[in-house]
């Protein structure tokens, strides 16, 4: 049997209950937040889920090189940047210990915002970062500065950490963290696409260029690169390209990995997992002793590596009476940041679910509320580094699709992140952790600790 066919029957996992093994464990309605970490991705994957419904199928994720023929007499490949755009070699490299905290602040600030009561949510903060990071190279004054608020460091900071980050992501035979950018703006005389602007994004983000019509073969392209790069999670980014747009800035993350030690398939029970609202789900419920428990008075957990330990997945269940929001508005990016960095050596019994999420949102909202507002306004934003138009240039939609799953041979995640720019309109005790209630999840680097999934179970169906 192929082993990611086993990572198939997952469902929506958001509940871990923390039992003191010398007592006998009650399965009471909880919610669970878990972190995966992976050491390659500055990602966060947040989400709350429900558990239950069908048993997924996982397989493998291939990253074919794939050849796109975009209009006549314009044949593009994936790996090739616009002629006359190379990457030029970064030489200097950031201090990954430094930006951290702001990131994971932003990883956090994000989720909170873009969470909907008792529905999952599941974000890659790391796609979200690429792809805004990507769109901030073209604005200026007042957009810049609030996009640069939320980062919590200036675009310059932004892009090195991030190409620096990128570059030190492990890869391995069993375990592979892929991240991909691409820009693609439409073959039209009257849109100048601004030369300083690509050659950033070429240089940092190792962006793919496109230049091309925007009918539906670029359509069907876009939404093929975006499948091709998540290895299948995410089949499509975009419905449509509407009549005004311009430009999709684009970002497609793919992690795969085997745990270092698998959950026992004949330990794989029938369980029961209960919502906030009280009903009760039936999902198969994973056990496994592990040794690394975290306890930060609000929540209990563990962190379990995958092989070679350069990722690792979390799961916080919070105290009764906190839900996975309550839980997460009392974190900073660095109480999660010494949180994580500080498990302690104790056997923990876990009971996990098999589940799997799949989430898509427009993140505009949340990124209002975290006071981004110049970007979306169609009069007053300045993307005048990113190009020219007839009419002033904005930010119309931040597409963010995500897929998560996880079973007893290991774990499979996928995002991707779009900006939509359209012009505008003529204007030692051995703890027993039951994950049966809703939870926080998170894929980690064990790097520096940043979460590059990051979600809630609040369901399984």
């Amino acid at each position: 049997m192929n082993p990611y066919d086993i990572l198939d029957a997952i469902g929506h996992a958001d509940d871990h209950l923390l039992v003191n093994a010398r007592k006998k464990p009650i399965a009471r309605p909880r919610l669970f937040l878990s972190l995966a970490a992976a050491a390659a991705c500055l990602g966060l994957v947040a989400g709350v889920f429900t558990l239950g419904g069908r048993k997924p199928q996982l397989h493998q994720v291939d990253f074919p090189e794939v050849e796109y023929a975009t209009s006549p007499g314009i044949h593009h490949t994936s790996g090739n940047l616009m002629e006359g755009i190379t990457a030029e070699v970064i030489s200097e490299s950031a201090d990954l210990t430094d930006g951290r905290e702001a990131l994971t602040d932003f990883a956090l600030d994000l989720f909170l915002e873009a969470q909907q009561a008792e529905e999952n949510t599941l974000l890659s903060p790391l796609s979200v970062l690429c792809a805004l990071g990507m769109t901030a190279n073209g604005a200026e004054e007042e957009t810049l500065a609030e996009l640069e608020a939320i980062f919590g460091m200036d675009r310059d900071t932004l892009n090195l950490y991030l190409h620096t980050y990128l570059q030190s992501l492990p890869q391995g035979e069993a375990y592979k963290l892929k991240l991909a950018n691409s820009i693609w703006f439409r073959d039209d005389p009257n849109l100048a696409v601004g030369r300083d602007f690509l050659q950033k994004n070429a240089n940092f983000y190792d962006a793919t260029l496109y230049q091309v019509p925007f009918n539906a073969k670029t359509l069907g392209d876009i939404n093929n690169w975006v499948s091709q790069k998540t290895g299948g999670m995410i089949p499509a980014i975009l419905d449509e390209i509407p009549e005004r747009a311009v430009m999709y800035l684009i970002n497609a993350l793919a992690f795969e990995a085997d745990w270092e030690e698998a959950f026992p398939l004949e330990e794989i029970k029938p369980g029961a997992f209960i919502t906030l609202s009280g009903d009760r789900q039936t999902v198969d419920m994973m056990t496994s002793t592990e040794n690394r428990y975290l306890n930060d008075g609000n929540a209990r957990g563990f962190i379990k590596y995958f092989k070679d330990q350069s990722y690792a997945f979390v799961a916080l269940l919070p105290n009764e009476g906190m839900t996975p929001a309550d839980y997460l508005a009392t974190l900073d990016g660095k109480a999660l940041s010494n949180l994580l960095a500080n498990p302690t050596e104790e056997k923990v019994e876990v009971f996990l679910p098999r589940f799997q999420v799949a989430y898509e949102a427009d993140l505009i909202d949340a990124l209002h509320k975290m006071g981004v507002e110049r970007l979306f306004d169609q009069e007053n934003a300045n993307l005048s580094s990113l190009g020219q138009s007839k009419e002033n240039l904005f930010a119309s939609r931040v597409i963010h699709k995500t897929f998560f799953a996880i079973g007893e041979t290991g774990a499979r995640a996928g995002a991707a992140t779009a900006v939509e720019i359209k012009e505008a309109e003529g204007i030692i005790e051995h703890e027993a952790i039951f994950f049966n209630r809703p939870f926080v999840y998170m894929l980690i680097d064990t790097q520096t600790n940043l979460p590059f999934f990051i979600g809630s179970a609040m369901s399984m169906e």
